[in-house]
């Protein structure tokens, strides 16, 4: 019985684990160019706790070298992130940028 407790405990805290690893790439907010980190200070008061922003750059300081998308008004965060996401890489493909889209972390 005991082993059987140890197994269901175990298999509780990887399953745990797996959820908790996001599935995208992501950046923390102050790594993020200066004009992107602007942009999200300005987004942020429309922004709940589901919303989530999305980045790719290729330059420092040349803003048609840099994509920054957010999906703000969402219910579900798992559905923020997948938004997001997928508006940054349309943007990111239309500017040819090379560096992959991250999710923001705040």
């Amino acid at each position: 019985m005991y082993l059987t407790y140890l197994r269901g405990a175990g298999l509780a805290l990887v399953l745990g684990l797996a959820q908790a690893a996001a599935p995208y790439p992501t950046v923390p907010l102050k790594d993020l160019p200066d004009g992107l980190r602007s942009t999200f200070q300005q987004l942020k008061p429309e922004m709940n706790e589901f919303s989530h922003c999305a980045a790719a750059w290729d330059s420092q300081t040349d803003g048609d070298r840099m994509a920054f998308k957010c999906s703000i008004y969402i219910k579900m965060s798992a559905e923020g992130e997948r938004r997001s996401m997928q508006y940054c890489e349309e943007k990111r493909l239309e500017k040819k940028i090379k560096a992959p889209c991250r999710l923001v972390l705040p």
